[in-house]
């Protein structure tokens, strides 16, 4: 009979150190991720970048071309169809989604034109042929093309099936969260 108290005490014992231990090991990731997101650290999971571990810096001047930023997206129909599309995921921005890496490619002012690649004032925008459709074969709409309205910025990803403003247009600068960093990342 003591044998068998002991046993149920022994299970419950280590049931109790197991929750426990859960419990700890749950506070440390959480305690680590929200330590990161306060650091400005984000982790990118997409192809559009190199994957891996970035680090968000202030912007402490006028965004400018050739500038890798942390952009949220706002909620427009264009973007909820991306989310829809499975192109965005779910995040830290106002809209609900994750913020996009993208390249600064050309500013208010600047003239873009979309054809079989991109233009910005005349010249080709390397590395930015467009795609008719998407992973799963479905049709892609180009952006018309114009001039880049004040205060957004027409975004660029060297990723021939990046989601960026080939398809959804020049994006509000109030969005840029700011530089994109590297910190330890890996390009497939």
């Amino acid at each position: 009979m003591t044998a068998q108290v002991f046993g149920r005490w022994l299970g419950s014992a280590q049931r109790s150190n197991a929750v426990a231990l859960l419990l700890v090991a749950a506070s440390v990731f959480g305690g680590g991720v929200a330590a990161a997101i306060i650091g400005g650290y984000r982790i990118n999971l997409t192809p559009s970048e190199p994957l891996g571990l970035w680090r968000i810096f202030a912007l402490d001047r006028p965004v400018s071309a050739g500038d890798l930023v942390f952009i949220c997206p706002p909620e427009t129909p264009v973007m909820r169809e991306a989310r829809e599309r499975g192109y965005l995921r779910a995040g830290i921005c106002p809209s609900g989604v994750a913020p996009l890496i993208k390249t600064v490619v050309a500013v208010a002012g600047q003239h873009v034109e979309i054809g079989a690649g991109v233009t910005i004032d005349g010249r080709p925008l390397p590395f930015s042929d467009l795609v008719e459709r998407d992973g799963r074969g479905r049709p892609m709409a180009p952006y018309s093309g114009g001039v880049v309205p004040a205060g957004s910025v027409f975004l660029h990803s060297s990723f021939r099936g990046s989601n960026d403003s080939r398809y959804f247009g020049p994006l509000p600068v109030s969005g840029i969260l700011g530089l994109a960093q590297p910190v330890l990342t890996y390009a497939p």
